[in-house]
Order: structure tokens, then sequence, then C-alpha cells
């Protein structure tokens, strides 16, 4: 568990307070996002199904108690593809919790470069399902062929739209749409699941409680970019919704200004 007790922000938007220090690699046009080769289907098997699967339950289940309200909602869809959409305030957890929620769904996570950049697990985080955000346009075209062809295999893609993870934080930031021009594009169904932080009767551990909505579709009535814009607001709202059910707060969060008038 995260030692701090109390952290201070400035931009819920861009602030970062992972303990992780990795150098991200460049991912460029030269990056392979989809492998065919008998052996890459071997080394996702292995990685995926025999290793990572059941690590994240029982971390998920040892370390956080982890409980899903509404899997229902997923299960109905098993099978098909969609875009499922989480609060990020876990390193480790956040990799992991979406495998337990949607099980045996196969996962895809749109990760930041660094998750690909570390010495010996960035060479299987792509095993994993990662799938790095590009860093120039020609890199773009090849990773949303990438994310088209997952979701039409049937599999779905894992979205964390506030981007910076904030540990153990009991509210959702406000996010930007951008990350709704995937489902938009695709006119695909849109879940989320809010982790929430509940007091647990033995255990000075906060157990983990995620909570599922959806479906969410885009309103094909509006312009693109309304149709961003109201699908992340439907999804904002039931996630914010759902964060009051949070009743252990174990890192307080201050924002600067806010202390500094105090």
């Amino acid at each position: 568990m995260d030692k701090r007790k109390v952290i201070y922000y400035t931009d819920e938007l861009h602030d970062e307070f992972s303990v992780a220090q990795i150098t991200p690699r460049t991912i460029d046009e030269s990056y392979t996002y989809c492998h065919d080769s008998a052996w890459k289907r071997f080394t996702h098997f292995f990685w995926y199904r025999m290793v990572f699967t059941p690590i994240a339950y029982a971390y998920v289940k040892l370390v956080f108690g982890h409980r899903t309200v509404g899997g229902e909602r997923l299960r109905a869809f098993r099978g098909q593809g969609y875009f499922l959409y989480g609060n990020h305030t876990q390193d480790i957890g956040d990799a992991f919790i979406p495998n337990v929620l949607n099980c045996p769904q196969e996962n895809y996570v749109i990760v930041h470069p660094n998750n690909v950049s570390m010495p010996l697990l960035g060479r299987i985080t792509p095993s994993l399902g990662a799938l790095p955000l590009p860093d120039n346009m020609r890199a773009y075209k090849n990773f949303l062929q990438a994310v088209e062809r997952r979701i039409s295999e049937g599999h779905s893609v894992v979205i964390y739209p506030e981007a910076h993870i904030w540990p153990y934080y009991t509210g959702i930031r406000p996010f930007t749409d951008e990350s709704f021009h995937y489902p938009v594009r695709l006119g695909m169904p849109v879940f989320c699941f809010t982790n929430t932080y509940q007091k647990r009767r033995f255990s000075r551990e906060p157990r983990i409680v995620s909570y599922i909505d959806g479906p969410f579709y885009p309103d094909e009535t509006l312009s693109v970019r309304e149709r961003r814009r109201e699908l992340r607001d439907r999804v904002y709202e039931a996630m914010c919704e759902r964060a009051k059910r949070s009743d252990m707060a174990c890192i307080q969060y201050i924002k600067k200004e806010e202390e500094n008038h105090g």
C-alpha cells in the first residue's frame, strides 16, 4: 500500500503521482501492434492466460478483497467487442482489475509508452494486451488499426481516461472526451467501471469494490464532436455517482492553492 498520507496537487488533468520512474521509448511507425506468427500467438496465450490471469485474480482478491457489482452487464456481451473505461487509482491493480471484471473476455489496454519501456517487463506487456499510445501520425494509423482489429475480433479495449495515476483517490477527475473518439468512430458500446475504496471489518487496508455501468452507445443523431462529448458526459456522471460509495480515504488530496490560503 502507498505510504503517503497527504498529496498536494495543482492540476487534476495533468498531475501524475505514480512512484514509478521510467524513461519511455519512442512509439513510431516501426512499432508492431499486432503479431500473427504462431510463436507470438503462443506467447500471448502463455503470458495472458497461464501467468497473468491467475496472478491478477490472486492479487486483487488477497490484497484488496476485491468484489464486483454489476458484472452481469459485461457477461451479457461476452465475445463481443466493446470499450471499457475506468478510474486510474492503482499502479499494479489497474493492470489486473479489468481481467477480473470480465474474464474470460480478452482485454487490450491503451497505455502510456512507459508500460512497454521497462527493461524486462516491457517485453512481456505487449503479450498481455498493452497498446501503447503512438508518438507520431504514421504510428497513429497503425495504432487505430490495432484498436479496430481487437474490437472486430470480439475483444474489449480498456481505457483509463484520467490518464494519470492518483493512488487511492476516491473521486473522479474531470477527464476530456478525447478517448471517446474510438467508440464514436466504430459505433461500439461503452461500459465503465468505478473502483471504490470501502472499509473492511478486520483489516486496515480498504476493499476495492468495482461497479459496472453500461452499455452506453454513441448518439447517432448528433455530430461526431457532440457524440464524443455526450458519451463522455454520461460515463463521467455514472462514475461520479458510483464514486460516492467510497467510505475510506487512505490518502488526502489537497489542492495547493487551497492549502496556501489555509
